[in-house]
């Protein structure tokens, strides 16, 4: 992919993991995942790794019983969510498709308009300014704002980005764990004029006990992402005032089974959520858009994925791109798949 860079690191290419579940009942379910080590410490190959353990577990079980399939991994091995989350999404892809449904009405949801913000990755502030500009004049309504390197500099970036987009454009920030506590407070005093949606995880998660202070000082909503894993982060992050949102992700959850329960205990405290995402490509998108039609609580969008530089589209069917608006087809299933000609390249395992 075209390099893109974040407070802690450029990314070059994307580390991505297809599998494909068959069963006796002659339904293949697929899974994809994106590791994003700087995040979440697997690699493509811890991913490869795991993969063919946990394949092993599955032999001759039921595809349908999500739990116990998803309870045999977490028994086996710790962590290892983004792996996990390609087993899952395989695993609501053949329940569906056994249901003869799209995922989104197997999981009782319906199809709502979906818009996308777009990211702009970290670099210098007058060029950050032009691509922001581009981005509007390209039809664009929402930018996420990557940060976290030099809070100073930080904030001359959104003071130029909103002086070119004007005041209507919607901005959001992202500084990826890249401040520390007085950093944050800093920068998000000094952006309280530039009217930001919120701001995604200010500082490294071993700052968590400072997130009530930073929010009660912070004239910018919080949204925690990388301090929020499963429910249970989830469910710390609420009872301690530490956040306004939550941005659940496939491959840092675990898949669809533990991200619907992140939304659900959200919901009950009036935290609305946002369906983010690592570098999938258009297969594990089209989960993601499933989820956000079934998930009421998702109030906000960051899945512009596969419009950030990947080269390669390795997908047949799945979502559809309208501009920055989102739709797929009602295919049963998720009703995406790899392409034959792509995977002709790849390397691959059977268990």
């Amino acid at each position: 992919m075209e390099p893109f860079t974040i407070a802690t690191g450029t990314m070059r290419y994307a580390q991505n993991v297809l599998i494909r579940i068959h069963t006796d009942a002659g339904f293949a379910g697929v899974g994809e995942c994106s590791a994003f080590p700087m995040i979440t410490g697997e690699t493509q190959e811890t991913c490869l790794a795991m993969a063919r353990d946990f394949a092993e577990l599955w032999v001759g079980k039921d595809a349908l019983d999500i739990p116990a399939r998803l309870q045999q991994l977490h028994n086996f091995a710790a962590g290892n969510y983004t792996i996990k989350s390609a087993f899952d999404m395989a695993l609501y892809d053949i329940a569906a498709k056994n249901a003869g449904l799209p995922l989104y009405k197997f999981l009782g949801g319906e199809k709502k308009p979906v818009e996308t913000d777009i990211t702009i990755g970290i670099g210098e502030p007058d060029a950050m300014a032009q691509k922001a500009v581009a981005f509007q004049q390209n039809g664009a309504r929402i930018l996420k704002v990557k940060l976290g390197k030099h809070a100073q500099e930080d904030v001359i970036r959104i003071q130029k980005i909103r002086q070119a987009v004007g005041p209507d454009m919607k901005i959001r920030i992202d500084a990826n764990q890249g401040w520390s506590f007085d950093d944050a407070v800093y920068a998000l005093q000094a952006m309280g004029n530039a009217d930001i949606e919120f701001c995604e995880q200010p500082m490294r998660t071993w700052y968590n006990d400072k997130l009530p202070e930073l929010r009660k000082l912070s004239p910018v909503k919080i949204m925690a992402d990388e301090s929020v894993y499963t429910h249970h982060d989830a469910r710390l992050q609420i009872e301690s005032g530490s956040c306004d949102y939550i941005n659940i992700k496939l491959a840092k959850s675990g898949g669809m089974n533990e991200a619907l329960k992140i939304h659900d205990l959200a919901a009950l405290h009036n935290i609305p959520c946002m369906m983010g995402g690592m570098l999938e490509s258009r297969i594990a998108l089209s989960a993601k858009l499933h989820l956000v039609y079934s998930a009421p609580n998702i109030h906000f969008y960051d899945m512009d994925t596969c419009m950030l530089g990947h080269l390669e589209d390795p997908c047949i069917g799945g979502v559809s791109y309208n501009g920055y608006h989102l739709d797929i087809a009602d295919a049963p299933g998720i009703g995406a798949d790899a392409d034959p000609a792509f995977l002709e390249k790849c390397e691959h395992w059977r268990v």
